[in-house]
């Protein structure tokens, strides 16, 4: 079961104890009004911060944004190098903004591979929330599902070899246990605005069981009005997870 919550009209609904949003469709928003696609990331990005609190002050424990996959480094270098600008003045706006928000930010994915300004952020950013109560925002940066559950297999390969566990002590908690959301419930909802009709290769093996919304939005326009559209149609629908 999910969380309850009331609307601004006093009707009861479900709310998902996880939420995962690919915020997806800055580049073609900003080519729609004949702005470089870079503009389209920085409007996505505040955007990012108005959805963020909102989740917080509605009861939502845990939310999930893809911001950078693994696979978007494959974009043009200077579309990369401007997400990197733009992601260095988040954090930095993050230890500001977030200051008075009982928020904890936790990143998922390899940060390793970028810059040490960018990684010594990162890490302040995480140090200085860790003692918040609240929602918990986990940032996907450099992340992708396939890579995780590699990363994941990796772990478990040398715990066999370290005599820590048995091939047959494997099962699914172990495998949930080395990826970067251990000890997180499973995303109960994900959105991906935009309309685009893929999953992204994002929380592949958390998501096995998630409900999924598409909504015909970019997520530059994607507004408070547009959650409260698909929290009430994740309230109407009926979770058997594989049961009857």
């Amino acid at each position: 079961m999910g969380l309850f919550s009331k609307t601004e009209d006093s009707k009861e609904r479900i709310l998902p104890k996880h939420l995962g949003i690919i915020m997806d469709g800055n580049g073609r928003w900003a080519k729609k009004r004949g702005l470089p696609r870079t503009a389209g990331h920085t409007v996505g990005a505040q955007n990012f911060r108005t959805i963020t609190k909102y989740c917080s002050n509605i009861g939502i424990p845990f939310l999930t944004v893809y911001a950078f996959s693994t696979e978007n480094w494959r974009r043009p270098q200077e579309e990369v190098s401007a997400l990197m600008k733009l992601f260095k003045q988040y954090l930095e706006e993050a230890l500001r903004d977030f200051q008075d928000e009982n928020i904890r930010v936790r990143f998922l994915g390899d940060t390793s591979a970028f810059a040490p300004d960018l990684q010594e952020l990162i890490a302040r950013v995480e140090h200085d929330s860790s003692s918040k109560t609240g929602m918990v925002l986990n940032i996907a940066m450099n992340y992708g599902g396939r890579d995780e559950i590699v990363m994941a297999a990796k772990q478990i390969a040398q715990q066999v070899k370290d005599g820590v566990l048995t091939v047959d002590g494997i099962c699914e908690e172990t495998i949930s246990r080395c990826l970067y959301t251990a000890g997180q419930p499973d995303p109960d909802l994900i959105i991906r605005p935009s309309g685009e009709n893929r999953i992204s290769n994002f929380l592949l093996w958390q998501s096995a069981y998630a409900e999924y919304i598409i909504m015909d939005v970019l997520w530059p326009d994607f507004k408070k009005s547009d959650l409260d559209n698909a929290l009430e149609e994740f309230s109407r629908r009926s979770r058997r997870f594989g049961g009857v």
